[in-house]
């Protein structure tokens, strides 16, 4: 019986060294959750509301994770102080007005950024005015004072709205304010109308006090002009278009999330900014929708249809001529319309 064991265990020991010692495969990849994720910095569009709510959407659902990303999301100022951002490397990813970035890359003011996503379809950029006010079609506007944000895309896409819709666009007195003020200038009669983002109207009508808001697009006659969009520096578009691409597609899809789901998305908004207002989230959500799946693939560009965007503003007198699609839009990168 002693015999028995001992050579029971000295077969056991034998085969358990055997196992530790002569095993040669290779070690298992880590998971997806165990890999390094790379990090990066995103700028919203302007500061924390429903349009931007996608981005902490993404986080919240773990979509930058599963894309293998780890993104600090700053709040953004404007068009031209998200470029300055993104220039000065504060920022690998922004979202901003595309057609006030292709304006100020025209000028020469900024040139290494590229477009890798378009949020919106088509501009969102409208005339807001309230019931009442006597403005129910471009005409109207002539003798009336509008506000708009101080050196914004609204303003500078006036006169190319102006000259096709028929308004003298002299006689338009404009007021000039930061976007948070914007609503109360309007409610208080000191402005007549608003140069402003259409998804912006909920917020407006809180502020007049549940007034109800008259809405003329831009887009009804500048329909080639896109809305918000993303974009990252030139060098990550060229040198390293994978974590471009996953960038784009967690982000559209925390997009499509937030269109299917606008009250949640404006909670998780909430969430991450307590001063975020949810039913003005919730509104500009819902009003963005039709402009982000407007018939073609979220995220969708058209190289010739930027070509167009890019005619449009040289028309009107916004860049000089020379600017070309491939110089404001990475079409490798883009998802195709």
């Amino acid at each position: 019986m002693r015999r028995y064991r001992a050579l029971l265990v000295a077969v056991l020991a034998t085969a358990l060294i055997g196992a530790a010692g002569g095993c040669t495969s290779p070690k298992a990849e880590p998971a997806a959750s165990e890999k390094k994720l790379d990090q990066v910095t995103y700028l919203t569009a302007f500061g924390a509301v429903g349009r931007d709510a996608f981005a902490w959407v993404a986080q919240e659902k773990g979509y930058f994770k599963e894309s293998g990303l780890d993104v600090t999301i700053q709040l953004g100022a404007a068009t031209g102080e998200n470029l300055k951002g993104l220039a000065a490397g504060q920022a690998q990813f922004a979202n901003l007005d595309l057609i006030g970035a292709w304006i100020l890359a025209g000028k020469g003011d900024y040139k290494d950024f590229r477009t890798i996503a378009a949020i919106h379809q088509q501009s969102l950029v409208s005339i807001v005015t309230l019931e009442g006010s006597g403005i129910t079609s471009p005409k109207d506007l002539e003798g009336k004072k509008v506000g708009a944000a101080t050196g914004s895309v609204n303003q500078l896409l006036f006169p190319a709205y102006a000259k096709l819709a028929g308004i003298d666009a002299s006689k338009v007195q404009w007021v000039n304010a930061q976007p948070p003020q914007l609503p109360a200038l309007l409610a208080g009669g000191q402005v007549q109308a608003l140069s402003t983002f259409l998804i912006g109207s909920k917020g407006i009508e809180k502020a007049a006090g549940g007034k109800k808001a008259v809405i003329l697009p831009y887009s009804k006659y500048l329909g080639d002009l896109y809305g918000n969009g993303i974009i990252t520096t030139a060098k990550i578009a060229k040198e390293n278009p994978d974590l471009a691409r996953r960038f784009r597609d967690a982000s559209l899809k925390a997009v499509k999330y937030s269109i299917d789901h606008p009250d949640e998305a404006a909670q998780i908004l909430k969430k991450a900014q307590p001063a975020a207002d949810i039913t003005a989230a919730v509104g500009e959500i819902t009003l963005m929708t039709p402009y982000v799946s407007s018939g073609a693939a979220i995220g969708a560009m058209d190289q010739e249809r930027v070509a167009r965007a890019i005619a449009t503003l040289q028309a009107g007198g916004l860049i000089p001529a020379g600017l070309t699609p491939d110089a404001v839009v990475d079409f490798g990168i883009t998802p195709k319309a």
